[in-house]
């Protein structure tokens, strides 16, 4: 029978603190060595020469390198070997003496003269995806990343036999298109009991949640608008204490302006172990779905966030608009859309030029959003008369003018 017909037997190596010989410091151990490294292989390299990549592995210590050519004897002690000089030979030789010294030998150049075969890996969560399909490395790597991505985002079923840490995760979903919350955000979104809404969240991906899920909406919990905030802290904290796995979805990123610190403190102080998963601010994300980079060589080298939920004559504001209208950088104003006029006033009143360029960006990144152009002189009635409503993000400097042409 002829052995490479005969499919290969999976295995685990757990290497940690045993001998791994790399022979060959190209492409292919570039490639190879930082897995070898994680699973705490004590790894030599001997190569003649190496990648500015492997450089930087020997020079912190993560790899020893033998500079010089492969010689009978190298393999002496080692546990595996992979093989992927640029020299024919040298590769046979030292296939041979791993064959002689029964040590597992994976070859760049030959795989059907090779004793081991190198499968397709990634990992998520502490699950490692290993695949293997014989002489087809890239339905290998199609495999691995399919997997792989349905254990990310939860669309692959692979519930835990272990029990879960419950408690509560404050997942930030992004701006708005679903395909924008994080990797983590959604593995935990799948993996959740509960799930307390925000209006601005990604909604289309509460659709996807296994029936059994509870969805609040923390627009809808009971309560007066001054104790909404109170309402949903309690709602975590019950929740979890019931035992069960929570997650607080939230638009944008928890902690700009999405008061996901009064959270984490309501948490702490009833004793709920929480997790924050950031997210995609809107603040740069909404403009650079509408063309606009926040910064731009030549153009802008700073970029301010601020809150426009108050007007700026409010005693209220904290946000220093004379300061504000002093800078030369790109201005982002969330939750402005109400206060654009009095905002806009205050800036020109502070020395910004009214002719400063403004772009309006309503339901960034869905199929909804929509562009509005303006200047700070006329941006508040151009807001009026446009009809524009939150969420929507405000950006003001000549950024707004960069980049390809509109129709």
């Amino acid at each position: 029978m002829d052995r490479n017909d005969v499919p290969a037997y999976p295995v685990g190596l757990r290497l940690a603190g045993r001998r791994v010989v790399v022979l060959g410091g190209g492409q292919v151990a570039q490639r190879r060595l930082p897995s070898l490294v994680s699973a705490g292989a004590d790894v030599v390299l001997i190569s003649t020469s190496a990648t500015a990549s492997v450089e930087a592995m020997i020079a912190a210590g993560e790899v020893r390198w033998e500079r010089r050519r492969y010689a009978y004897g190298d393999l002496e002690g080692a546990w595996y070997v992979v093989v992927a000089t640029d020299d024919p030979e040298a590769n046979a030789a030292a296939s041979a003496e791993a064959e002689e010294r029964r040590v597992w030998c994976v070859r760049s150049d030959d795989a059907d003269a090779a004793t081991a075969w190198t499968p397709a890996t990634g990992r998520s969560e502490g699950v490692t995806v290993a695949v293997l399909t014989g002489s087809d490395p890239r339905r290998s790597a199609a495999v691995r990343d399919a997997v792989v991505e349905g254990l990310r985002d939860g669309s692959l079923a692979a519930p835990r036999r272990r029990a879960r840490t419950v408690g509560v995760a404050l997942v930030g979903g992004g701006p708005g298109d679903p395909d924008l919350i994080t990797v983590r955000g959604r593995r935990l979104l799948a993996e959740a009991d509960v799930v307390v809404a925000d209006r601005l969240g990604p909604r289309d991906l509460l659709d996807e949640l296994p029936p059994h899920v509870e969805v609040i909406d923390a627009a809808k919990i009971p309560y007066g608008r001054a104790m909404a905030q109170e309402a949903i802290n309690a709602a975590l904290v019950e929740h979890a204490k019931a035992g069960k796995a929570v997650v607080r979805l939230k638009g944008g990123d928890p902690f700009v302006f999405g008061r996901g610190m009064e959270e984490a403190q309501a948490l702490a102080e009833a004793g709920i172990p929480y997790t924050v998963v950031p997210g995609i601010s809107s603040s740069i994300s909404v403009p650079g779905a509408a063309g606009i980079p926040v910064t731009h060589r030549g153009v802008a080298h700073e970029f301010t966030v601020v809150s426009g939920h108050v007007a700026p004559d409010d005693p209220r504001s904290l946000v220093d608009w004379a300061a504000l209208a002093r800078l030369r950088g790109t201005l982002v104003v969330l939750m402005g859309v109400e206060k654009i006029g009095a905002i806009a006033a205050a800036l020109v009143a502070h020395g910004r030029d009214a002719d400063t360029p403004v772009a309006v960006v309503q339901e960034g990144t869905t199929a909804a959003q929509r562009r509005v152009d303006a200047v700070l002189g006329t941006v508040g009635g151009v807001v009026k008369a446009e009809g524009v409503r939150p969420p929507a993000v405000i950006v003001i400097g000549d950024v707004v003018t960069v980049g390809a042409d509109r129709e």
